[in-house]
């Protein structure tokens, strides 16, 4: 039946602002030590509403994004039912084709999906992340002379052709997830924001 998924994204990570991986090139520190994490406004998946959800990862990439080898780990909205959990899992790990199966196929090494207490909040400009105890950031857009928000259009990431991505600092940043070896403890480093549309 597929699936059609539209809604907001956040996504933070231990590079300098902007992070290179947006615009397909190789990330400040060598590798990538990141958050993104989708808040579904609407979707369905195989007719299994998962509206309102969300799901987030933790995920270490070990050069130039386009590269792949990711090492992730999903957590899924602990609202979620078990089939929509599953359903979630199945098309976010490329099982139900389309232009999710392509982001999947970045992924070297998927560690087994979690379920998490998650907060995803977006306030006039602002973003709030957390995950558990595991996962915690808080990002601020930067804006213009005009105080509209400074966005990036047509990366390599768009998937509303047209729609912005909403270049972002992250006041606070901290990753912990010692199966991914990751610890990161950070202020003032890469934040985006942005919408997203996925159908298959």
């Amino acid at each position: 039946m597929g699936y059609k998924l539209e809604g907001d994204l956040l996504e933070v990570c231990d590079c300098k602002v902007l992070c290179p991986c947006w615009i397909g090139e190789d990330p400040d520190n060598g590798t990538c030590d990141t958050s993104l994490a989708y808040h579904f406004r609407s979707g369905v998946i195989d007719g299994i509403d998962v509206s309102g959800l969300t799901v987030a990862s933790a995920a270490k990439v070990p050069g130039n994004v386009l590269d792949g080898g990711w090492r992730r780990q999903l957590f899924v909205d602990a609202r979620a039912s078990d089939d929509q959990m599953t359903a979630i899992v199945d098309v976010l790990t490329g099982q139900r084709g389309g232009p999710l199966a392509d982001l999947a196929a970045l992924v070297g090494e998927d560690l087994p999906p979690q379920r998490a207490a998650i907060t995803f909040e977006l306030d006039e400009g602002k973003g709030t992340l957390q995950v558990g105890d595991l996962i915690e950031a808080t990002m601020e857009p930067y804006r213009g002379p005009t105080g509209v928000v400074t966005t990036l259009n047509e990366s390599i990431f768009t998937t509303i052709p047209g729609t912005p991505a909403y270049v972002s600092k992250a006041e606070t940043f901290r990753l912990r997830n010692a199966d991914l070896g990751l610890d990161v403890d950070l202020k003032g480093h890469n934040a985006i924001q942005g919408s997203f549309r996925f159908e298959c």
